[in-house]
């Protein structure tokens, strides 16, 4: 094997409570091309289920088990830690990827040294013809929203085209590790939703650029550990979206997303979850909201994790 043709690529995927669903991963991965791979497997502290047999099933598997629960950005540095690879891939444990997706994501990179991350096309995995990522526009500063290039559209080839965009997705990421070095890991507040747009802003800031790679496909389950419209949705969503804000908002733009949230979403929100008659919802939002009052001066809101 031609380690130069072939740098090695660590892949990092996290289960929680649905070792099944890892596995189907872990098979998919077993028939791809690619030949120069290691693959960190972390349980995120799962406690429904023992998922130590996916190390007796898979025992080229570096195997780690987290003591607690550390959300996405947390279990994912976590894995990161132990990685060795010149490459890592972020890969959700409910995804199936095509044999033939990590090449492209390499040969971008190596053929573009600016590229800060790279992901590729993602399409739902019970509707397969149907599009969730083909890159993502820009977060705006007002509102604090985005939305996801061809998102429930059917891929009829209209993306058939690597572009540049502003953020990579969670479920299929692949990063340099000098990348990683130089920005640091996820900010682990965030523990899910968000992160890994924070971690895309704040690479594109070093002057590196995100691509999305149109010949790479992987295929997304999407929701299984979190539930759809659950409470623990709801409150992460909620909450990490204002974290973001936070974050990465400064002067006139903090102040405008400040009072947008203040006057319009929030209020919004709380009568949206209301006229629905979801307490529990709307319960879990409003613990959301109440996390930053609590949190307003907590340093950790701006820290960033070292690799």
């Amino acid at each position: 094997m031609d380690e130069e043709q072939y740098p090695l690529v660590s892949i990092v995927t996290i289960n929680y409570n649905h070792s099944e669903v890892t596995a189907e991963c872990l098979e998919s991965l077993k028939k791809i091309t690619y030949p120069h791979i290691e693959i960190i497997l972390v349980d995120n502290a799962s406690p429904n289920e023992d998922a130590s047999w996916l190390k007796e099933k898979y025992p080229y598997l570096h195997f780690i088990q987290s003591n607690k629960n550390l959300g996405f950005a947390g279990g994912n540095n976590l894995g990161i830690r132990k990685t060795i690879g010149e490459y890592i891939l972020l890969l959700n444990n409910d995804t199936v990827v095509e044999p033939d997706f990590l090449e492209p994501l390499v040969d971008k990179c190596r053929q573009n040294p600016d590229a800060g991350a790279v992901s590729p096309k993602v399409r739902y995995h019970h509707t397969p013809e149907m599009l969730q990522y083909a890159g993502y526009t820009h977060i705006d500063k007002f509102t604090v929203r985005n939305k996801a290039v061809g998102f429930n559209q059917i891929d009829n080839g209209q993306y058939d085209k690597d572009r540049m965009t502003y953020y990579p997705i969670g479920a299929a990421m692949l990063l340099p590790r000098k990348v990683i070095e130089d920005v640091g890991l996820m900010s682990d507040i965030f523990f899910l939703y968000y992160e890994e747009m924070d971690w895309g802003y704040r690479i594109r800031k070093t002057g590196r650029k995100i691509f999305y790679v149109h010949n790479s496909l992987v295929w997304h389950k999407e929701s299984i550990a979190t539930g759809f419209d659950s409470p623990m949705q709801v409150y992460y969503l909620n909450r990490s979206r204002i974290l973001y804000m936070r974050r990465n908002n400064k002067g006139l733009s903090y102040l405008a997303a400040f009072f947008y949230l203040l006057f319009i979403s929030i209020p919004k929100n709380y009568l949206y979850y209301l006229i629905r008659r979801k307490p529990e919802l709307l319960e879990a939002y409003h613990k959301a909201i109440f996390w930053h009052i609590k949190n307003i001066f907590n340093k950790k809101v701006h820290a960033n994790p070292e690799l």
